[in-house]
């Protein structure tokens, strides 16, 4: 029985080490070790607005002796009509976020317009997904939520793993605590709701989702989405106005009490 059970641990570490070898159970247990370890990265949020898109995400710091980043750590921009929020492993995203911003130039330099975002989507999962099927290679690390605008489809959320897929997304969590606060969006999210209402259901799914007790304008930070006329607006909020916003979600939840 002991043999028999050595020969159980060792089959299981011989699929276990592979990110191209499948299990009996028809698992690659790489990639869903990737998906794991974004599970304990600091959360983000994307929700889709009936004139724009809000992007929130929690920034994990771990010691006050940290220098403060001078650009953001969690949101970054890939062109003029996308952008991104990460979760996981920073220098895994990095990687891939250059690689979106040179595939979106490329585009733009054949055919004199923008790349349509679901394409640009596409062209990282396809580089993902390569690392999984290949020999000597690992999983990224890192979950992306892509906000977006085109002519096609007009505002667009997506939502990408280390597995390389990728869907279309009204409203969707990622990071730590994602279950609770899918479970928020899926109870609250509206779609006639506005840029203002989509701040304020991202900054309760982050209060939700966050391992504090309160969110502060130090642990959360927010990208908005928006058009202006034909131009489109990316703009992250400044510590001021994400005070404001997390003050009108608390007193809207004091006022809950007290009914």
């Amino acid at each position: 029985k002991r043999r028999g059970l050595g020969c159980v641990g060792t089959m299981a570490r011989r699929y276990d080490s592979s990110t191209t070898t499948f299990s009996p159970e028809g698992r690659l247990h790489q990639v869903e070790y990737a998906i794991e370890a974004i599970n304990n990265a600091g959360t983000a949020v994307g929700i889709l607005a009936a004139d724009g898109i809000v992007l929130a995400g929690e920034k994990q710091k771990s010691t006050s002796l940290l220098q403060p980043s001078k650009s953001s750590e969690k949101m970054y921009k890939l062109d003029d009509h996308v952008v991104t929020v990460v979760a996981g492993l920073t220098a895994d995203a990095n990687i891939l976020i250059n690689n979106a911003r040179l595939q979106s130039q490329r585009y733009l330099y054949t055919y004199q317009e923008p790349m349509p975002v679901e394409q640009l989507v596409q062209r990282v999962c396809n580089y993902k997904q390569a690392y999984t099927q290949y020999g000597g290679l690992r999983p990224f690390g890192v979950a992306f939520l892509f906000a977006g605008w085109d002519e096609h489809h007009n505002y667009q959320l997506y939502m990408s793993d280390p597995s390389g897929n990728y869907s279309g997304w009204k409203a969707t969590c990622i990071g730590q605590n994602n279950q609770a606060g899918k479970g928020l969006l899926k109870n609250e999210y509206e779609e006639t709701a506005t840029v203002s209402d989509a701040l304020k259901l991202a900054a309760k799914v982050l209060q939700k989702t966050m391992d504090a007790t309160s969110a502060t304008a130090e642990k959360v930070e927010f990208m908005v989405l928006t058009k202006e006329g034909e131009k489109l607006v990316q703009r992250i909020l400044p510590e001021s106005e994400t005070e404001k916003v997390l003050a009108e979600v608390a007193a809207d939840a004091s006022n809950e009490g007290d009914v």
